[in-house]
């Protein structure tokens, strides 16, 4: 039987996870339907899809297990099926990490006015470098969660070796399960350093530009000005969601607190909230996002008043 708090908080999580169901699928619909209609895929859509599409799987995912933690417990808490769903969840929230990132980089190479050479060269280039980008997501992805499929990834494994293990093995599997160790850190490490990198150039970029239109300023309200502070207001809030996200995942993967205690549950509600947050957020600053819901209750509602009438 689950302690009450952490029934609580799954299911929280639960009803969090349902709420990035909708809204990664109304960013897949709509980013689809672009394409069909254009008939080509713009950089944009392919990192939206992507990540819509590895966030939806996710959710969906996450759901899941909470589910069956709250109903199959007993049953769900064997070897083989808790092997085989912390490799899918390892995997889906590194692409779902991965994928975030890019957007970031995205957004700040099409966004940020720096006249570095690079820069320059990345902005001229961008089209045909993010399929690139994506596919390496994919292999990374894959590669970070090669260890838990090995199952050496456990901490306890090197930690506390079995007294029967002799000291030549015993130093051969600490120095396998440290270098599988490092390449999960990297793996869930290089996407934070990339969002983080690219949030903080292009607030910096924003943040100048706005500053140079607030001193040319002639006293009227100014969309444009208006626009770049709620974009500077964006991006902070998803550097904020992504890290915290980040700190959450690693404290899951590494079994830092005690399997659904308090820690580990309060770490499930974050994790489950921030990138259906994320989410909200893209809906709420692109019209394109907003147009499909609009659409939808507009529909809903006439219905609802013709059945009625």
């Amino acid at each position: 039987m689950l302690p009450s708090f952490a029934l609580l908080c799954l299911s929280i999580a639960i009803i969090e996870s349902m709420a990035g169901i909708l809204g990664t699928g109304i960013i897949w619909v709509t980013c689809s339907l672009s394409c069909i209609r254009r008939k080509m895929w713009s950089p944009y859509d392919m990192i939206m899809i992507s990540l819509s599409s590895s966030r939806f799987i996710l959710h969906f995912w996450t759901a899941l297990d909470f589910l069956m933690n709250i109903f199959y417990g007993a049953y769900f808490d064997t070897e083989s099926l808790l092997t085989a769903a912390k490799i899918i969840f390892a995997f889906l929230n590194y692409s779902s990490l991965w994928f975030g990132a890019w957007l970031s980089v995205f957004y700040c190479i099409k966004v940020a006015t720096f006249t570095q050479a690079f820069f320059i060269w990345l902005k001229q280039r961008i089209a045909r470098l993010v399929p690139w980008m994506l596919l390496t997501s994919w292999l990374c992805s894959v590669t970070a969660t090669i260890p838990f499929a090995w199952r050496v990834y456990e901490m306890h494994n090197f930690t506390a070796p079995s007294p029967t293990t002799n000291s030549s093995a015993m130093g051969a599997t600490r120095k396998d399960s440290l270098s599988v160790l490092i390449l999960s850190n990297v793996g869930i490490s290089m996407p934070l350093i990339l969002s983080v990198v690219s949030s903080i150039l292009l607030i910096r970029s924003l943040w100048i530009h706005t500053r140079r239109m607030q001193n040319n300023a002639s006293g009227f309200r100014d969309p444009s000005l208006e626009a770049h502070i709620s974009a500077i207001k964006s991006v902070c809030s998803f550097l904020i969601l992504y890290i915290i996200y980040f700190i959450c995942v690693f404290i899951i993967l590494f079994k830092v607190f005690t399997p659904l205690g308090k820690g580990d549950s309060i770490c499930v509600v974050l994790m489950a909230a921030c990138p259906t947050g994320h989410t909200i957020i893209l809906i709420w600053s692109n019209p394109k996002f907003r147009e499909l819901p609009a659409r939808i209750w507009h529909h809903t509602s006439c219905h609802v008043r013709t059945v009625f009438m």
